[in-house]
């Protein structure tokens, strides 16, 4: 029988996760499809749900708005979805649906592959947001032991993540001795490249486009830049895993994705 498994969000045309998938599911020789679902709320998407619970659906990746809901569905949840009090996986385990998050994972393969020389632990990291996406890449790199300062415009939102996961809460003065600067923003940052240390890093969560203004600007700069893309990627690895047990075929899906998102 033919396994389905797929992605939801809102909107969700954007994605590349199918194209990623499918390339793995095609070259591991898989009767399986993935396939990109657009519930219009909540319900539609407890409903979806429902589907990977019954046995319907193999699993699924969930993305905008709907992770702290996949979260809140779920019967079991990891450790790592606790901490982000959301997920981005959810897949059938026994009778139940069990939630996981991987954004956290592909945060820390995107800077393993695009910085290598980068050493997380004691370093002086500024995460810039405080939304469900600053709260995954805040929990990983707290696990690799960084320092992390969070940096919003609501200082309320932002010492309540602080809060949960045991990081501080800086002012925009916090960028200039970072030696990471990751962007979990909706929109893009406005930073005085020549303030920061020649030896920053910055990192976008954003792949639409792969080269953010972000990125552009820290180019020009001669700084060390991480695409959201490599993220993505670093993402649904563990995703796929879940998914049918086995570990992506080495296929070049990076060429793939910037191929469709050019």
């Amino acid at each position: 029988m033919t396994r389905i498994v797929g992605v939801a969000g809102q909107p969700i045309g954007h994605s590349l996760s199918p194209l990623i998938h499918g390339a793995w599911i095609a070259a591991a020789g898989l009767d399986a499809r993935y396939e990109a679902f657009e519930p219009a709320d909540e319900d539609a998407f407890a409903a979806l749900a429902e589907r990977v619970r019954a046995g319907e659906l193999t699993g699924l990746n969930v993305t905008a708005p709907f992770k702290e809901a996949a979260f809140a569905l779920a019967d079991g949840v990891s450790d790592t979805a606790r901490r982000c009090g959301s997920a981005n996986l959810l897949v059938r385990r026994g009778a139940g649906l069990w939630a996981d998050s991987t954004d956290g994972r592909g945060l820390l393969a995107a800077l393993a592959e695009q910085a290598p020389g980068l050493d997380l632990a004691e370093a002086p990291v500024v995460v810039l947001g405080a939304g469900g996406a600053a709260r995954a890449a805040v929990a990983a790199l707290i696990e690799a032991r960084a320092q992390v300062t969070v940096v919003n415009r609501s200082q309320n939102r932002a010492k309540a993540l602080a809060a949960d996961l045991g990081a501080m809460v800086g002012g925009a003065e916090a960028v200039r001795d970072a030696r990471l600067i990751v962007n979990a923003l909706s929109v893009q940052p406005e930073l005085d490249m020549t303030a920061l240390r020649p030896d920053a890093v910055l990192m976008d969560m954003s792949y639409r486009p792969v080269v953010t203004p972000f990125l552009t600007a820290g180019r020009a700069r001669g700084l060390t830049t991480v695409d959201g893309l490599a993220m993505l990627i670093g993402q649904a690895r563990p995703s796929f895993e879940a998914f049918f047990g086995v570990a992506p075929p080495a296929v070049d899906v990076r060429t793939l994705a910037l191929e469709a998102a050019s």
